[in-house]
């Protein structure tokens, strides 16, 4: 008799402590969960400090190539003048190299396709860690959902060895009967602590993903446990796909990027012209022996032609071309995981949905009916244990098998949404 009340002591203290727990705490929405990934979490923040990253490149991108100063004293050496330096002169020249066909330009374009493209790439990362996240807020309403049906069950058993010990007092019962029932009970007390033990960990993963140190008695998420009945034709998802996947759009911007690039490996190959400009100070005696007439200062300019003959940047010109058909056929393989991913993701949510639907309107209603007319039947002497036991065991799978669809649907909707891009399915 004293296991029998400290088994009921137990399960209510539990219960009242997981309800006061809730209670006293606010929980967090899906938003409210998102929000703080996306500010907190650390491969998210690192991958943004790469995108600034790529936005320094298209600075340098656009540099103008360095002016070149040269200043030189020249012609000094032993003179009729006794002096070293009679007849030296002193030089300046500035050298400039002009680049043609735009190449700047096409510089920083090709930076700036790639700062596009690290953009696409981190909102491709966002949409993979997104996944991750809501599948660990639903594992946690689903986990919590799966201790509700726990607590139940075993208020409910608990409820049925009292009945029951009534019976046995009265000599309604025999003792044999009685310990079934009551070995009966480990089997939920083994559901609630596995589920309390699942919702534990649910949460640690969460807060992992979170990168937060709350403790985890005092975190808790809100949300509805429950599945949409309605899904929108396939055809939709695929164009919302084709519109909004982060990865394919990344493919196309490296097929513009890759173009680019060759118009620079073009542009290249051209020549650019180094321009020179220089000024020279004669002494006062060279001017007067040397030159005829007497040359005080002087001012030159010049231009310097490169003959592109055997370096005209072919090389480089037949890698990008290559790698705009490189990109190309990236982007069709991208295209064919986008459709395969979309119909996969599909395919799952509309077979949970088959399942889950004659689980909501019959299944769940029927399993109860059962045992409670089992149970009625049992407790007047109309059916034997073994049908009573076999009653609640169908009742008990039946509810943790909805509970368990309705967390992979859940998962599957987010498998949608990913395959998607965007959150298509809450």
């Amino acid at each position: 008799m004293w296991r029998f009340l400290r088994g009921v002591c137990l399960a209510t203290v539990l219960a009242w402590g997981v309800a006061c727990q809730a209670q006293g705490q606010k929980g967090l929405t899906w938003d409210e969960v998102k929000a703080r990934f996306e500010a907190n979490n650390p491969t998210l923040s690192a991958g943004q400090i790469g995108i600034q990253e790529s936005k320094a490149n298209e600075i340098s991108a656009y540099l103008r190539p360095n002016p070149q100063i040269t200043v030189g004293v020249d012609q000094i050496g032993n003179t009729t003048q006794q002096s070293a330096f009679s007849a030296a002169t002193l030089t300046a020249s500035v050298n400039y190299l002009h680049e043609r066909r735009h190449k700047r330009e096409l510089r920083l374009e090709s930076a700036q396709k790639a700062t596009d493209i690290a953009v696409s790439s981190q909102s491709d990362l966002e949409r993979s860690l997104i996944f991750n996240l809501r599948s660990a807020f639903v594992g946690i309403l689903q986990a919590k959902a799966v201790l509700r049906v726990a607590t139940d069950n075993l208020e409910y058993w608990d409820q049925e060895l009292k009945i029951s010990k009534d019976r046995l007092d009265a000599g309604d019962l025999a003792q044999i009967d009685y310990d079934r029932l009551e070995l009966q009970r480990i089997q939920f007390e083994a559901d609630f602590q596995g589920a309390e033990v699942n919702l534990r960990t649910a949460k640690i993963q969460l807060l992992m993903l979170l990168n937060e140190k709350t403790p985890v008695d005092q975190f808790e998420v809100l949300g509805l446990y429950e599945f949409n009945d309605q899904l929108a034709p396939l055809d939709q998802f695929r164009q919302i796909a084709l519109d909004s996947r982060p990865d394919l759009k990344a493919a196309l911007q490296s097929v513009d990027k890759a173009k680019t690039d060759h118009q620079l490996a073009v542009a290249n190959g051209s020549t650019d012209p180094t321009i020179n400009v220089d000024v020279g100070f004669p002494s006062i005696s060279q001017a007067y022996l040397s030159y005829q007439p007497p040359l005080r200062e002087y001012v030159g300019a010049g231009v310097t032609i490169p003959f592109r003959i055997f370096d005209r940047n072919q090389g480089e010109k037949l890698r990008t071309q290559l790698d705009i058909d490189r990109n190309q056929k990236l982007l069709d393989a991208a295209q064919a995981q986008v459709f395969n991913d979309v119909d996969s993701a599909y395919a799952t949510v509309n077979s949970n949905l088959i399942l889950l639907r004659p689980y909501k309107a019959r299944y769940l209603e029927l399993a109860a009916h059962v045992r409670e007319t089992v149970r009625f039947s049992y407790e007047h002497g109309g059916a034997a244990l073994i049908d009573f036991l076999d009653a609640q065991k169908e009742y008990r799978d039946t509810e943790v098998n909805y509970l368990n669809l309705i967390g992979s649907y859940l998962i599957a909707a987010g498998q949608l949404n990913l395959a998607v891009g965007r959150e298509v399915l809450q």
